[in-house]
């Protein structure tokens, strides 16, 4: 989708490159995050793919198609572009700000306004905004209309320059899982500037990692960058809980499943369905299988109620959790409570070690 070959540029008055020698492809519907220190170049590159700003060498293709010489205004038409701060028009209400493009490309009103309902419910927007004016919403709510306006022709590329980064953590974290399940549902190829690698790991696919001089360090998945980061540059920024960040991008379904020996309240042992772990303790589960009480197996006496965790929960949460545990095991539940299998630190060791040499290999 987005092709940049043997790009560099140099501001003038400057002693080095904005951006040097950079090759980089990214696919379509791919989410890419660019990070690194300030003055890398990632702003400029950006700029660049919207034909804000013009390469000293090199080439920028689009859908296959040769920006320069391209007709300015047709492309960025069809790239949707959020900027630092939502940078709103401020003299414009928030429908007037959602119409922007598609005023430019000549919709009609009846047209622009259904889209302007569907961009509302998309991004959880109270209708009574629409009459506002920029001042008058919250950093989120500002955020929210910043990411309508670039959506609102339904342009296949969206471009994010530090989109959240005048928003607090609260408000930040929630637009991010929001803007995760936009993604979901709309799979546009995004390009999004961050200065947190943390926001970078959340959201990207791919992850761009920049140095001072526009240099492009490592250009790889996330827990690739976290497994195997490809400079001591790149690990001294990621920092120094790389194992900690890939748990939590990993989900509790993610690992495979392992049983202890199970037993009824009454005593009478349950055959386990997949491999067992072993252990010093055996699990009671009730009628609907769902956990009661760890046995001891040696001296049958009662232990604690087993602690649980859901499919969804992270990997870093069930860690976390599995200091604390009973027997060193934490119970996988489905969402009705049921038992699904057992949890252990071993267990995460091994998952750690799997994705690690998946990446090794690829």
């Amino acid at each position: 989708m987005i092709r940049l070959e043997q790009i560099s540029k140099t501001y003038p008055g400057s002693d080095q490159p904005a951006v040097r020698n950079l090759n980089l492809v990214i696919n379509e519907s791919e989410f890419c995050t660019f990070v690194g220190p300030s003055g890398c170049g990632k702003t400029t590159i950006l700029r660049m793919i919207n034909q804000l700003d013009s390469p000293d060498t090199g080439q920028v293709r689009v859908g296959g198609v040769l920006l320069s010489g391209s007709n300015i205004i047709q492309v960025r038409r069809h790239i949707g572009f959020v900027m630092q701060s939502a940078a709103l028009f401020p003299h414009r209400t928030v429908s007037q700000n959602i119409a922007t493009v598609p005023r430019l490309c000549g919709w009609d009103k009846a047209r622009t306004r259904h889209r302007i309902d569907e961009l509302v419910d998309l991004m959880s927007l109270d209708r009574r905004l629409l009459q506002r004016y920029p001042h008058e919403l919250s950093g989120g709510q500002q955020g929210r209309v910043a990411i309508a306006r670039a959506l609102a022709a339904d342009p296949p590329i969206l471009l994010m320059d530090e989109p959240f980064a005048a928003i607090d953590p609260i408000v930040r974290d929630k637009l991010q899982g929001e803007l995760l399940e936009i993604q979901q549902r709309l799979k546009k190829t995004i390009v999004l500037v961050t200065h947190d690698i943390n926001e970078a790991l959340r959201l990207g696919d791919k992850i761009a990692i920049f140095r001072q001089g526009g240099e492009l360090v490592q250009f790889a998945p996330p827990d690739e960058i976290l497994a195997h980061p490809a400079s001591d540059f790149v690990r001294q920024f990621i920092g120094p809980e790389a194992n900690l960040r890939r748990l939590e991008r990993l989900r509790v379904a993610d690992v495979p499943r392992y049983d202890v020996r199970l037993m009824t309240q009454r005593g009478t042992p349950i055959t386990a369905t997949f491999s067992q772990i072993d252990s010093d303790f055996g699990l009671v589960l009730d009628d609907d299988h769902r956990p009661v009480r760890w046995q001891s197996l040696a001296t049958q006496d009662a232990e604690q109620v087993p602690q649980t965790i859901g499919p969804d929960d992270s990997l870093r949460y069930a860690c976390n959790q599995l200091l604390t545990a009973p027997a060193g095991l934490l119970v996988r539940t489905d969402a009705l409570g049921r038992y699904c299998g057992v949890l252990s630190l071993a267990l995460l060791n091994q998952v750690l070690h799997r994705h690690g040499e998946q990446h090794t290999y690829d």
